[in-house]
């Protein structure tokens, strides 16, 4: 049985992703953070590591971005998971005026929050904060998490369904120390580039004389230089295709440095 890393506690929406992902014959490891998810896996502790790297209200999650600059894991996978917030506490809802929840998940759940006049509180995890209301027992206190979540620590939903938008939709990527078999009709790529004109411009140039469509790109600061970025990018096609090997090479060429992440299939909305 494969073992899998992902970020929070039991009931994590990154472990219900793990296993809409895989499927249940897993054995899915909590951990504190996203740089100790990936450790898991560097280490051979784990299989794969599942990492958030953007919702579909709340934008990027840069920690994650972040770590795939470091990391010699491959991206092996995606999916996108439909995240349905629950309000979970001991009251009723004319009870509650503080909220516990993962700072995406209450940004998730702005106007909610604001029409019920609640205080919020951030906490690490969504799955986190039902075992700290859980601690605390007090009836004004409640969170925001999954339902199973709920069911795990065994407190009850007050409210199902309180995201801004029904169309709240979290990435996940799937992370491996090798490559896996099967259809791949996308890569990533990270690159960053000289500081002077038309720099990125020269690039992109080339997607296009290429015929290769882009299905994202994202600029992420540059730890070690100020106010100079590494470009993060999503697009068609598998990295050993000889059409994108030469396209590679040729990008390659034009900037200070290129990492591959690797060639996956592209997952589909459900």
């Amino acid at each position: 049985m494969d073992k899998v890393s992902f970020q929070g506690e039991r009931g994590a929406y990154s472990e219900d992703a793990a296993i809409t992902f895989f499927g249940t014959d897993i054995e899915t490891i909590p951990c504190a953070t996203f740089a100790e998810v990936v450790a898991h896996t560097e280490n051979n502790k784990t299989k794969y590591s599942v990492l958030p790297v953007e919702n579909s209200l709340e934008g990027s999650v840069g920690e994650s971005y972040d770590l795939l600059l470091s990391t010699n894991l491959t991206i092996v996978g995606e999916i996108y998971y439909r995240v349905r917030h629950c309000l979970i506490g001991f009251g009723k809802l004319g009870d509650i005026d503080t909220v516990y929840s993962h700072p995406q998940a209450l940004g998730q759940c702005r106007n909610f929050i604001q029409k019920h006049q609640l205080k919020t509180v951030p906490a690490y995890d969504t799955a986190g904060s039902v075992k700290i209301i859980k601690e605390i027992g007090k009836k004004n206190i409640s969170c925001i998490a999954s339902k199973r979540a709920s069911e795990i620590y065994g407190v009850a939903v007050i409210a199902e369904g309180i995201e801004d938008n029904a169309n709240n939709y979290t990435r996940f990527l799937v992370l491996s120390k090798s490559e896996v078999g099967g259809d791949k009709d996308k890569t990533s790529i990270i690159f960053s580039i000289k500081h002077e004109s038309g720099a990125l411009y020269n690039i992109l140039k080339e997607f296009n004389d290429y015929k290769i469509s882009l299905t994202k790109i994202e600029s992420r600061p540059n730890k070690s230089t100020p106010w100079e970025y590494n470009f993060y990018v999503d697009f068609d096609g598998r990295y050993d295709d000889p059409k994108i090997m030469d396209l590679l090479e040729k990008i390659t060429r034009k900037t200070v440095f290129l990492k591959i992440l690797g060639s996956y299939k592209r997952a589909k909305l459900s």
